[in-house]
């Protein structure tokens, strides 16, 4: 790369940096885009309203049908006992459960607490006793008046929930500890007690893992015999749980296991609503660090559908998920379903311990860095967590182990260079002597003098691609990692996510509203290990436009970096210093230059042993030579 190529490369940056810049909306302009984002916030509420009020003139409607032959008194109202015509003739052997009071019953034990809603039977809401919410509140899964569990049936020509019924259960809550369990009860009567729907729910005091069992009595009649199944209907509405909502709704999607143990998810990305061809075991409702995980102790059926939306409405909720699961039911007098049901939090010894495969909605990273952060970075990371130090200690003495496991690859990557380094005259005396000859015969010459003095020019970059993995597992590990969510260090209160020094009050392209310190620190970092790397392999004078391209990388990582994890941002900067250190070492103490140049000189000495893939390398180069030039002989 030359010097008008590097000037290039860098006015092409100016530009895009100043256009970033100069295409920031005015004051105007915001108050524009502003108007439109709130124009599109209300046509989406008002489709909603129209969904909303749709169905409810279809329920109107489908009254009005019942009342149009009822006589009205003076003022046009319908009388009581009409009434209950109509209510018997909408819910039928329903009706008294149409009836009740929308109370909530209270199941608690160590680790939660869970809120049982008379309407319906249904989970309400779960608080996790143990956990916090980024400002100090409790820590609710999802709340009463943003979700729904259901079962939905057809009777007759009626399709009827059971979320707008009444159940019934002779508890009046249950509070557990430690190992023992207890059962409670809720039942909605179709009529008389032999026909009804029936939620078992059973509490372990130590455990996030709750029993749910489905009951279904005396229903053959009731149910329409066309239908083969019921469907168990779950949605709710995450609420903002952590600092950095974004990373929260980026993480955050609905995972499944198929009947054949194969773990699929819809991307955190999209929007979509998905149909399960195949039978599964469970669904997950994910969030960033917990989840409401639903468990066949069979499997749900086939075309149970799951969706996806992001909550793009409101400031409470950060991602809309439903569910529709398919529960067989073949109208016999008695059935059951049974399942479990995991609110809590994603932690991998947790999840794993159920051996459901529900660990797999952490994410640890694609194959080869999710077997390294299964199998070395978490059982490292778990030993230390036991001698209750800070976790940015943990992080400390982690990068210190990792990089005593490295450092023979890391010995082999500074011997490397330093035989470049040693070489490094020769090379340019041999540049200096081809500089007008062909540059296929400069190579040639190049790569000679290579064999002869013993030296493989790609032996430093093997070290390094090997290194890279345990890099790249380590970038899926930290932000996943519950145990460092809340946990400060420094001047960071949460190392979870990113850390602020100063916040501008305005948000800044490329770059953000903040200032993150520890991104800055590994930047720098990288800068100065880039900088030692380089004057270790005598490539100052090399390769300027990539010189350039290498410093220039760090400064735009930054951008990603600043909210990113922190407990990442430190790691890496650890990392750095501590290689940047080992290099300073090896080179001072442990590496002589002098032998090394020896060496050099006697291997130059001895023949050149060439292998059979390096001759027909050779005589492939020396064809291609003579295609290009087929005049010479």
């Amino acid at each position: 790369m030359d010097r008008n190529s590097i000037i290039g490369l860098l006015l092409i940056g100016g530009i895009l940096v100043g256009w970033m810049f100069l295409a920031q909306p005015n004051a105007a302009e915001k108050a524009k885009l502003l108007h439109a984002q709130d124009s599109i916030a209300k046509y989406t509420l008002t489709l909603q309203a129209k969904e909303e009020a749709q169905k409810k003139a279809a329920q109107t409607q489908q009254k009005a049908s019942l009342t149009a032959a009822f006589p009205k008194d003076s003022t046009g109202q319908i009388n009581d006992s009409v009434k209950t015509i109509i209510k018997k003739q909408l819910y039928g052997d329903f009706y008294e459960a149409s009836k009740g009071e929308d109370k909530n019953i209270v199941l608690e034990n160590d680790l939660m607490k869970v809120n049982v809603a008379a309407k319906g039977g249904r989970i309400a809401s779960v608080e996790l006793k143990n956990y916090k919410t980024f400002d100090g509140k409790p820590l609710v899964l999802f709340y009463p008046d943003s979700s729904r569990q259901a079962i939905t049936f057809e009777t007759g020509s009626k399709k009827l929930s059971t979320d707008t019924m009444y159940f019934s259960t002779e508890d009046a809550g249950i509070k557990v500890e430690g190992e023992n369990t207890k059962d409670i009860s809720f039942r909605l009567y179709a009529g008389d007690k032999a026909k009804y729907i029936e939620y078992v729910y059973s509490l372990k005091g130590n455990d996030y893992m709750m029993g749910y069992r489905i009951n279904i009595a005396g229903m053959q009649n009731i149910i329409s015999p066309s239908a083969k199944n019921v469907t168990l209907d779950i949605q709710m509405k995450t609420p903002v749980q952590e600092k950095h909502h974004e990373t929260q709704s980026t993480s955050s999607t609905i995972y499944y296991e198929n009947n054949e143990g194969s773990v699929d998810k819809i991307s955190e990305t999209s929007e979509e609503k998905l149909t399960l061809e195949t039978p599964s075991k469970w669904i997950g409702l994910k969030q960033q660090f917990f989840t409401s995980a639903f468990i066949a102790d069979n499997t749900f059926g086939t075309n149970s559908t799951i969706e996806t939306k992001n909550e793009n409405t409101s400031s409470r909720f950060v991602k809309d998920f439903s569910a529709s699961l398919i529960i067989p039911y073949n109208h016999s007098s008695a059935e059951s379903f049974g399942m479990r049901v995991y609110f809590g939090p994603n932690h991998y010894q947790t999840l794993k311990k159920y051996d459901l495969n529900l660990e797999r909605q952490i994410n640890l990273g694609w194959k080869i860095f999710g077997w390294i952060n299964r199998f070395l970075v978490i059982p490292i990371f778990n030993f230390l967590s036991g001698f209750n130090m800070n976790y940015g200690l943990i992080i400390l003495v982690l990068t210190i182990i990792l990089k005593l496991l490295l450092l023979p690859i890391a010995y082999r990557t500074v011997l490397s260079s330093a035989k470049m380094r040693v070489l490094k005259p020769e090379i340019d005396e041999l540049n200096e002597k081809h500089k007008d000859d062909d540059p296929m015969k400069k190579q040639q010459a190049t790569m000679a003098l290579y064999k002869k003095a013993g030296v493989n020019p790609m032996a430093g970059c093997i070290p390094v691609l090997l290194q890279m993995p345990i890099l790249m597992a380590l970038f899926s590990f930290f932000p996943a990692s519950i145990e460092l969510r809340q946990q400060g260090f420094l001047w960071a209160h949460d190392l979870s996510t990113y850390d602020s020094v100063y916040n501008f009050g305005f948000s800044i392209p490329w770059y953000g509203d903040h200032v993150s310190l520890f991104a800055i620190l590994m930047t720098l970092s990288t800068l100065l290990y880039t900088w030692s790397n380089s004057q270790l392999m005598g490539t100052s004078n090399q390769m300027p436009g990539m010189k350039w391209m290498m410093y220039l990388m760090p400064i735009l990582f930054l951008g990603f970096l600043n909210n990113y994890s922190a407990g990442l941002s430190w790691y890496y900067f650890l990392a750095n210093m501590i290689t940047f250190g080992q290099t300073w070492v090896m080179q001072k103490y442990v590496i002589d230059s002098d032998a090394l140049h020896r060496k050099i000189q006697e291997n130059k000495t001895k023949p050149v042993k060439v292998s059979k893939f390096q001759q027909r390398l050779e005589a492939m180069t020396k064809e291609a030579q003579q295609r290009q030039n087929p005049k010479k002989k």
